[in-house]
């Protein structure tokens, strides 16, 4: 471990090495009209990796997460997943691609119970307004998927609070209900989308005990604002500004480098 002065943080190297990445993508592109909100942005990851993806606000970050989702079109780009060649997916073909993705807030449904918000994220057919549909299993496949549910709340040390309504719960314990439910269609790539956001020190501190915790079991590519979670958890870092890799590779190598330097703080080193 070695201290990040500019930072005050510390760095976590990368040991996670494979044959192939199991994901990679290279030259994402995507465009709102005349405005390049992405511009040939390349990342790969690994197994069991945890990768940073940051940068100012508006750098692009989000959108990343969107094109990835299939909430935005993308302009031009290629993904491969474990090696193989896929097309930029829609949101339902996530889950059998393996890829999960938490929102900057909750988004759970308040009137639910814990459980049934959890259950909600294995359907990939279920949609914000349709949650009868989005709960309509049936016999032993609704009990496989509580079983499965009550596993993903345990991996967030969260199972004794399944039948509370979400709607009671205090924001930091809706924080991991949040990501529960999106381990429990048991991704091979989770997107953690500012999951300290909101959280004061102690629960960040929980937070990346989680965090390190979810990368022996999925890839992680976490977007954060909170340099000190970015810092502990990831083993690499890709920075975007306006839409571009500025900068990629371990902590030290990214908090060493001038553009980083420029882009965070305004001035040039």
């Amino acid at each position: 471990m070695r201290s990040l002065p500019e930072l005050g943080l510390v760095c976590l190297e990368s040991t996670h090495m494979s044959e192939h990445n199991l994901l990679s993508i290279k030259s994402l592109s995507v465009s709102f009209g005349g405005l390049k909100a992405l511009t040939k942005v390349d990342l790969d990851l690994n197994k069991n990796e945890v990768v940073g993806l940051i940068g100012p606000n508006g750098a692009g970050k989000t959108t990343f997460f969107n094109a990835l989702s299939g909430l935005v079109d993308v302009s031009s780009g290629t993904l491969e997943i474990n090696g193989k060649s896929h097309k930029w997916p829609k949101p339902y073909e996530l889950i059998d691609l393996g890829i999960a993705r938490t929102l900057q807030g909750v988004g759970l449904f308040p009137e639910l119970t814990v459980l049934e918000n959890v259950m909600i994220g294995a359907n990939k057919t279920a949609k914000s307004g349709l949650i009868a549909s989005a709960l309509g299993f049936s016999g032993s496949d609704e009990l496989r998927l509580k079983q499965r549910s009550m596993i993903a709340l345990e991996r967030v040390y969260a199972a004794s609070l399944a039948d509370e309504k979400a709607g009671s719960l205090p924001y930091p314990v809706t924080k991991r209900i949040a990501i529960a439910r999106a381990l429990v269609s048991e991704p091979k790539i989770l997107l953690l989308d500012e999951p300290a956001g909101g959280l004061g020190a102690q629960d960040i501190e929980w937070m990346n005990s989680l965090i390190q915790n979810l990368a022996s079991q999925c890839s992680v590519i976490l977007v954060e604002h909170h340099m000190d979670v970015v810092m502990s958890v990831c083993n690499r870092l890709y920075v975007l500004n306006f839409g571009e890799v500025i900068a990629s590779g371990d902590v030290e190598t990214v908090r060493r480098d001038p553009a980083v330097v420029e882009a965070y703080l305004g001035v040039s080193h």
